[in-house]
């Protein structure tokens, strides 16, 4: 005997609803995949899996503006550096001040003078001073004062490092101003 269904449209509408829930399934573990995770090994709702990605995708949109802000800022900063002459209008200055086994450096550059930094932390390490902290901050639109902080090993070692440095700034003001 056969048995005719006398409702067919109910069964293709269950099939499809299967169907559907078996693809939301998936899709919702294809989402859930891409949210790094903490290290808990529970299993986790499928609301606070969608509240966790929601709140992973601000998160990323709010790093996206930030750094096209960073972005943003830098290139204004390179623009003002490239209209710099090498050196920028003012002059390099150094203040060395020794402090038992540790140098202060205190050094003003013009804006676009990053050698003048970088050579001084080589002489630095080839006078085998340890760099305990280097920082920088932009004064004005043509100064950055940088300020260096050394461990030095031996005692002597820090006229050195004082000599070799007040020479190359004095030496890279000189063949500024030509």
């Amino acid at each position: 005997m056969e048995i005719n269904n006398p409702n067919p449209s109910k069964m293709d509408r269950k099939f499809i609803e299967r169907n559907r829930r078996i693809q939301m399934k998936a899709l919702y573990s294809k989402l859930n995949s891409l949210v790094p995770h903490h290290s808990s090994r529970e299993a986790i709702s499928l609301p606070d899996q969608l509240d966790e990605a929601t709140n992973y995708i601000k998160s990323l949109k709010a790093n996206l503006e930030r750094m096209k802000e960073m972005k943003h800022g830098l290139r204004g900063l390179e623009e003002r550096a490239n209209t710099s002459r090498s050196y920028g209008s003012k002059s390099p200055q150094i203040q060395i001040q020794e402090i038992g086994s540790s140098l202060a450096i205190a050094l003003n550059t013009g804006f676009n003078s990053q050698f003048i930094f970088n050579e001084t932390i080589r002489i630095v390490h080839e006078e085998r001073a340890e760099v305990v902290n280097a920082n920088f901050s932009v004064v004005d639109d043509d100064t950055v004062f940088h300020t260096i902080h050394l461990k030095i090993g031996e005692p002597s070692a820090a006229a050195r490092i004082s000599q070799r440095l007040n020479k190359f700034v004095h030496d890279a003001d000189a063949s500024n101003k030509y």
